[in-house]
Formats: C-alpha cells, structure tokens, sequence
C-alpha cells in the first residue's frame, strides 16, 4: 500500500552508500587490435582509477593492481592518461606523475625521471609516437611556488628509458599531438592566456625541427580535436561559423565542412584527448551531436542520429569495422563502455554490469523542457519529479524544488541516469538540472552569453526555472534550493546573495571570491587563471565588478542557510576562499554547516565522502523545509 508522508521524508532504497559506490565511472575508452581498453574510478579505493581491458572471454579484467592509480594531473584535470604500444601499454600514475610502461610481467618501469619537487612534472594525452617506440605527449613542468608558475611543452618519451626528448612549444596550452602516418609531421592545438580553448584555438603543424604552421583556429575560432586522415590532409574539429563541425583540412590550408550543420559536434576541451568524432570508412563518421551519437555522411551533407537507448556518449568515441566504442549511458542506464554494431544495431555491454542494479520504479524520468527568460532568451533544462511506487505526498501539496547547477561554467548536463538524483527525488524532491546561458552545447552564441555576465545570467536563467516551476504549482514555491560544485557553487552562492528565489543552498567546492581567483591573486590553477577575464572583465577597469559579485563580499546579504562541502586538498577552488567565508558567516545567526574532506582535491572521489556529503546535504533540507529525513545522521547547524 501506498503511504502518504510529506514530500523528502520518503524511505528510499536507494541510499547514499549505494550512490557513492557506484561511482564506478568508465573514461579513456580505446580499442587496440580489437580488444577495448578503459579507465575506471573507483570510489571503494580512495578514488584510484584503475586500467582495464576486455579479458580473453570478453569479461572486464584489471590490468594494473594497487596501488598504480592511472591519472595525472595536467591543468589540475587530467588528460588521457595512457596508450598501447605493441604489447605495452605505457600510463600516467597519480603518485609520482611519472610515466611508466608495462608489458604484463614483473612491476612496471619507469620511463621519466624523479621530478626536483613533489608532482613537479607531469604527462598527459599520450598517443602513439614513431615506429611504436614511443609515445607522445604534453609535459608540464611546475617552474616556482605559485599556481601559475607553470611551462608547457610537447615531448616524446622512448619506452627504452633515456629519457623525454622536447620537441618544442607553440603556446602557453597545447593538446592532442599527433604523428602523420608518413612519420614526417606532427600536429598538436594550441592556445594562449587569455583564452581558454572554446574561445579560440589553433590547429599547428611541423616538420621535426622546422617552425610551425597555424591550419586552422585562431582567436575567435576553436579547434577540439584533429586527426591525420591521410599525410596530406587531417580531419578537424573546429567552429568558424560559430558551431563545432568537421572539416577535412589540407595543408595547404584548405577547409572543408564536410556536413554543415548548425549543431554541436564537437566540445569544450576541459581535458586534454577527448575524441567527439571517429571514421567510419567510405566517407562516414561516428560524431556526438551535443553528446547524442549520429553518423555523417560526407557524400549527402547530412548527420543522422543512431536508434539506441543510449542518449549520452562520452568524448571517447574510437571506431573499427562499423562497430563503435564508447562509454555511453541513458535516463535510466548508468554510463559503462559500450560497443555498438552499426550494422545490426546490437548494444554490448564491456566493462560490467553494475554490482546493485537498481529498480527502475525508484528512478526519475527527465523531461526536457524549454524555459524562456524575461528578455527572450531560451534556457534548456531537466526536470525530474518524485518517484517512489511505495510513497506519495499529501493531497494539494507540492514538492520542495533542488535547482541544480552544473560546473564550468562552460560545461552542461544531460539526462544520463545520476545517483545523486535519484537520491533526492525517490525521497519526494523534484531536481531541475538547468543548462544556463554560458552552457556548452547549443553554439557560440549561447556559450558567450555568459561573457562578462557570470553570476547575473547564470543566477537568473536558474532562477527562471525555478520560479516558473512555483508558478505552474509544480513545486513548492516556499521551498526551493540551490546546489552545484565548482562554478555551481559559485551560482549557488551567488544566487543566495543577490536573490531572494531560494530557501537555502548546498555550495560544494566553490568560487567565493573573484579577485583571489584570478592570475594575480593566487587562488587557483594556471588553466583557469584568466578564465574570469571573459567571464567577467579585465582588472583594473572592471574591479568594481568583482567587488560587487563576489558572494565573499555579502554574507550580510544571505537569503537563508547555506551548506558548504569542500575538499581540502583542491587546487581549483581552494579551501581558503570557504574558510574566509564560513568565518564571515559565524555569529551572524544564520544557521549554516561546513564540512571539509582531507584527501579530496576538486571533485568528491571517495565512497566515504561521498556518503558523508549526501546524508549533510538531506539532513540540512530537512531542517530547513521542516520534515526528519530518515536512516541519516542529524546535521549540526551552527550560527
């Protein structure tokens, strides 16, 4: 029988162990003589990221035990930590940074030097170099004691141990090198301060020892991904009529847009060696359109979408014989690597079945929907209502709403089953996860609609949401939240100082203060450094601007409580900036919490801190919207 309680005290299977458990997030897909290789993150493990691959009898098999944990961190998030070379797959390990080689037998060796200091030199996007002895990849090499004091260059590693041979730098960022198949080129993308690579980004190539020549890119153009198709030509991924299309390039410098669309099927290079789009033969291409995966055909001009279930594809698409790999997942199907027969249309399943599959009653189904701000602009969003088969909510009354905000700012979300959700609604919570205006996905426009706008348009086009959902009786208007990570929080904790829409937030590893989280004042990582620049406006001219924004500056202004959650151990948000701000906020008698996690750096990778995170976070709204969430520890509320 169904029981009747208050919307978020519902009792729920689906606890926070099983959602931190099941973090086991496939990535790095690639194939190699037909066996399909991948990285996973492992909650249960600290958060190891272990090698697999597809085992004799097509069952998921380790390849590295602990403690080797194949990450890196370049740019502080990673990049393709490893590639195959014959019988030896060469890797990144977190521990040392250094790359190793491992060729099934004995412990792996080492093939870069100790760096002077602790994480000193690190190694991403490995690829293949010439004639399979050995790989190529993006050095970066911390040069003094601030964030910023970091060089770049590419090198290429022999796996007979004598050491990196540099081969140059072209700009302060570059990414994705690669060998022509005659062996006399390389091409790699490249970029400078202050742009990050959506804004623009140049496709470079050279012959060993000559200077290089700019194909395509450029300021106001953004390659993502190049591949040699022929020694003559490459295939790109760039955006010069402002959507990410693929063009066939010549080096001669020649383009050619082999399927013009106005859609997206490329992305924001957050980490270096995503893969948006893999050959198929005879003028074909497996390609995401905004992360859905399609075929293009050169012959017709067209980009058709593939019939599966499967909505959400990751930037590791690799191709072989009409069969594509990828890690991919749906509404209501976790993301695992999958390979796909194009030809027969039969899914396979490579890295497992998930340990606890979960019931398909107790998981939210988005609806996509469309929203329209008060000037015009359309903000794309996902809502997720209640559901629960053994609960429902009073009669006339209407669930508290948890508006959702997703990092980046360039980044977005899609309507792949998450854990965390799922978490809320089958407790009697409506989610709405919004794609704001800055969001990728839906064009250049829209991404520099955000530009010197972070933390108005972001803050209102969430906002919008909200509010219309209270309008139409959907959910509660008197008990809305805001929650995100990263430059979520940093909406999150916007939004609570220069709105009044919402309750209360949970602000997880946050942006708080803008003038520390720029080159100048030292509180985040070279990649980002001048992020904000576009974001929000050059120093000195727009000082005012930072002042004003900054949630740090208006604890005074806070529209109801506030969870923080922050790693101590982040690089991009560091602690310092929550710390300054929860030490503004006690004794001012506002009711909030902070958490902090020893080991976690940008991100929550840990099942324990993971747990501890949501079991706060439920208990916090329910102090503040007035119910008891069962089966969780009751959150100490300071003030």
């Amino acid at each position: 029988m169904v029981k009747i309680a208050q919307f978020g005290s519902w009792e729920s299977p689906l606890t926070a162990k099983t959602v931190a458990v099941a973090g086991v997030a496939p990535k790095w897909v690639d194939v190699h003589d037909g066996v399909v290789w991948w990285a996973e993150s492992r909650p249960t493990e600290e958060g190891r990221v272990a090698l697999m691959r597809e085992g004799p009898d097509g069952s998921p098999a380790e390849v590295l035990a602990a403690p080797w944990n194949v990450r890196n961190r370049v740019h502080e998030y990673g990049g393709r930590p490893w590639t195959v070379l014959g019988d030896t797959v060469v890797f990144t390990n977190w521990a040392d940074q250094r790359i190793y080689a491992y060729d099934g037998s004995g412990d792996p060796r080492p093939l870069t030097p100790v760096p002077a200091r602790e994480h000193g030199l690190r190694y991403a996007d490995l690829s293949p170099g010439a004639g399979g002895t050995s790989v190529l990849c993006v050095r970066e090499t911390v040069t003094g004691d601030r964030p910023t004091d970091v060089a770049r260059d590419l090198v290429e590693v022999p796996l007979d141990g004598t050491g990196p041979r540099s081969l140059g730098a072209s700009h302060h960022f570059m990414s994705g090198p690669r060998l022509s198949p005659d062996g006399t080129r390389l091409a790699w993308i490249g970029w400078d301060h202050p742009n990050m690579p959506w804004d623009g980004a140049e496709l470079c190539v050279a012959k060993p020892g000559q200077p290089h020549r700019v194909l395509a890119g450029g300021p106001r153009e953004s390659v993502c991904q190049a591949e040699w198709e022929t020694s003559d030509s490459l295939l790109v991924l760039t955006d010069p009529d402002g959507w990410w299309n693929l063009f066939r390039v010549g080096l001669d410098g020649s383009a050619v847009n082999l399927a013009r669309c106005d859609e997206e099927l490329g992305g924001p290079l957050w980490v270096l060696g995503g893969r948006w789009f893999a050959p198929l033969g005879s003028g074909r291409y497996a390609v995401l359109r905004s992360d859905r995966l399609a075929v293009l055909d050169e012959r017709s001009g067209t980009v058709t979408d593939v019939d599966t279930d499967l909505t959400a594809w990751s930037s590791d698409l690799v191709a072989h014989d009409g069969v594509v790999v990828s890690a991919a997942g749906g509404p209501q199907q976790e993301v695992a690597v999958v390979r796909l027969d194009l030809g027969t249309g039969v899914e396979t399943i490579v890295s497992g079945q998930p340990h606890d599959l979960l019931d398909p009653a107790y998981l939210p189904v988005p609806e996509h929907r469309v929203f329209t701000s008060d000037d015009g602009r359309h903000i794309p969003a996902f809502v997720y209502l209640p559901r629960n088969p053994d609960f429902a909510g009073p009669p006339g009354a209407a669930p508290p709403l948890l508006v959702h905000v997703h990092g980046g700012p360039t980044g977005k979300v899609t309507d792949v089953l998450k854990r965390d959700i799922a978490y809320f609604t089958s407790r009697g919570f409506a989610v709405a996860a919004v794609n704001y205006g800055g969001s990728a996905g839906y064009g250049r426009a829209f991404r520099e609609s955000l530009n010197e706008q972070w933390g108005v348009v972001d803050v209102h086009d969430c906002a919008t949401v909200a509010t219309t959902l209270a309008q139409e009786g959907v959910v509660d208007g008197a008990r809305l939240a805001v929650r995100g990570g990263s430059a979520g929080g940093w909406t999150a904790a916007a939004s609570m100082t220069s709105a009044s829409t919402y309750a209360c937030a949970t602000i997880m590893f946050p942006i708080l203060d803008l003038t520390g989280w720029t080159s100048a004042g030292g509180e985040t990582h070279d990649f980002e450094s001048r992020y904000i620049e576009g974001l929000v406006g050059t120093l000195p001219e727009h000082a005012d601007r930072y002042a004003d924004r900054s949630p740090s500056n208006h604890v005074d202004r806070l529209a109801g409580p506030v969870l923080l959650l922050q790693g101590l151990e982040d690089e991009v948000c560091p602690p310092e900036q929550a710390d300054r701000f929860v030490a503004s906020l006690d004794g001012t008698g506002l009711p909030h919490a902070y958490l902090t996690f020893e080991g976690e750096q940008h991100g929550f990778r840990r099942a324990s801190t993971v747990t501890a995170a949501l079991e706060a976070e439920l208990s916090f709204y329910g102090q503040v919207f007035g119910f008891t969430p069962p089966g969780v520890p009751v959150l100490e509320l300071r003030s």
